[in-house]
Parts: structure tokens; sequence; C-alpha cells
């Protein structure tokens, strides 16, 4: 019996970090977005390249299994050596495989460091987006808790269907999506939502997936779709939590920020890491904290992940106010 068996994407991350980059701010009715902006015809130099695994599917097996969870991970990888790199990864961490193979490319990604040291993603998802039905070793799924993140294609009709799946065997879900899957719309999907115990997503993933409103609500707008426990982070910002019973706040300690790529993942797997092991919100708030900043402070979404044990001092280190309010 597995903690959790997490469902989503695997990649090769390559990091580009080059001095040659600018960052262009742009005003226009619906606000100001950051461009990330290279010479056009030249040939520029990157100073330091890296190799590492990412895919919100291996990065929070990853989170899960140094935390101390016993997990698995569920997706769809080709052959050759990227998989191959990802799969021995896996290994080492103690996360074992119920993932698939076939012809097709692993997913690759290549992250572009900025001047404020946040980034821009090129993602080629690749065969991430072709796990069918049929291929998931149901037989082999029997676990606490299924972790998905954000998955598309013929990948995102076999999440549906794992989801009725996890509602027919009193298995609880966590879903994480990503920007193209909110951006589809709460009725898009419905069947995973219904499934869903523990929704986390940030702030613009909610206003894209319900349209757009306050923090709180959002919050309940959310909630009413079903899920009992809904998280919106929003960067460095304050970030919101709600339950049956209260609605939580509080504000990342402030962190001086080397790579965002991960962060996400890492608090969304420490969130439900915390509910897992102590059913306290509160608690899960301040280990997905102390895990979220310490992948933000390197580079990489996976070498500064915490084990139980770091976390812990984490959560003693940082100083977190967490407000509770009441719910009406």
């Amino acid at each position: 019996m597995y903690d959790v068996i997490t469902v989503g994407s695997a990649t090769i991350d390559v990091f580009a970090r080059t001095k040659f980059s600018e960052l262009i701010k742009v005003i226009d009715p619906k606000g100001e977005k950051d461009f990330l902006a290279f010479p056009s015809g030249s040939k520029i130099l990157i100073d330091e390249l890296e190799f590492s695994t990412g895919g919100g599917g291996t990065n929070t097996a990853v989170a899960l299994a140094r935390l101390g969870h016993r997990v698995a991970f569920l997706g769809k990888l080709g052959f050759g050596t990227n998989s191959d790199f990802i799969i021995n990864n896996l290994k080492n961490e103690k996360v074992n495989l119920l993932c698939v193979r076939g012809k097709g490319h692993t997913g690759y990604s290549v992250i572009l460091d900025t001047l404020e040291h946040d980034r821009t993603i090129l993602t080629h998802k690749g065969i991430n987006d072709e796990l069918r039905h049929t291929e998931v070793p149901y037989k082999k799924l029997k676990t606490k808790w299924f972790y998905f993140s954000a998955m598309m294609g013929e990948s995102f009709h076999t999440l549906e269907r794992l989801a009725e799946f996890a509602q027919q065997n009193k298995i609880k879900v966590s879903f994480n999506p990503s920007t193209y899957l909110a951006e589809k719309g709460g009725r898009h999907l419905r069947h995973i939502i219904n499934a869903t115990e523990l929704l986390v997503l940030n702030k613009e993933e909610a206003g894209l997936l319900v349209g757009s409103d306050t923090m709180e609500g959002l919050l309940f707008k959310l909630k009413g779709l079903g899920p009992k426990i809904v998280v919106i982070t929003d960067g460095k910002n304050k970030l919101f939590v709600i339950d049956d019973s209260y609605i939580y706040s509080a504000f990342p300690p402030p962190v001086k920020i080397v790579d965002a790529t991960g962060a996400g993942d890492a608090f969304a797997a420490s969130f439900l890491s915390g509910i897992m092991r102590r059913n306290d919100i509160e608690f899960a708030i301040k280990l997905g904290i102390a895990n979220a900043q310490s992948v933000v402070s390197h580079y990489g979404a996976k070498d500064i992940l915490l084990t139980f044990k770091e976390a812990m001092k984490g959560v003693k280190k940082i100083k977190v106010k967490i407000h509770k309010k009441k719910i009406k």
C-alpha cells in the first residue's frame, strides 16, 4: 500500500543562464506583464548549463518520498538516454515506478533565467500527453492518495478515468491544475474536481478557473465545486486556505529567490504531507512554505527538496503567522 501515487509529467530540464537577457515590462488595459527578451539574430553565450529532471509528476513524487512517504509515480516515458536518466533519478530517490514506456519523445524543458531570477520555461510535452487508460496498471494502484498534476491530450482523459477509479475505491485525490488546464474552466475539469479532496493552485489559475474575484471570493467559488480543502498561493504574497469551517491566511517570510522552478510543486506536495501526517492545516501551511522556500533559494526543482527532519527544522526556523477566520 502506497501513501501517495503521483500522476503527471516527467521531463528533462535544461537550465540555461546568460547575462544577455533583458526584462521588458509591458502595460496594457489587462495589466502589467514582464517579457524576457534576447537580441534578435545574435549568437548568445550561455554562462551556465545544467541538466536535471522535472515535471509535476516526478517533482512531487520526489518531494513526498524525501518527506518520508511511500510513493509511486505513474506517467509515460519514451525510450533512450533521457527516459533512462529520469528512471534512475526516481529509483535513487526511492520512488517506485508504475510508469509506462512507449515510442515517442520524453518530455523536455528549457528554462531561461531572468535578471530577477524568475524564469521562462519552453516545454515540449512529448509522450507525457499520450498515457492511455488501457495502459494503466490498475491492479497495482493500491494507495491512500492520488496526487494529480496537470496532463493534456489523451493523458487528461486518463486522469478523468483515474478520478472515477479513486471514487470507487475510496482513494483521496489532491489536484494541482496548471494554467493551461485552468483556462479551460470548471466545466472541463468537473469530473476530476468532483473527486478531489485537496485542490491546490495559484491565484492566476484560480481566476482562470472560476473568474476574477477577491481571494475570499475565489476560495468560496472553488470550494463550491466540491473539494473539501482549497489552497490558493500567490508567490511572495499572502496565501489562503479554506476548509469546511475556517479561512486561513499567511504571508510567506521574505527570502532571496534564485530560481522559482518547482516551488509550486514543493509547496503542494509538502502541504499534502502535512495533511497526511497530522490532518492539521496550519502545520501543512508551514511545511509547504519551508520546502518551497528551500527550492526557490537554489537552482533546480528537486536538488534542495527537504527530508522531513530538515523540513521540521525549517518550520521551527521560519516565522509564519497564520490568521484563522471562522466561516459564518
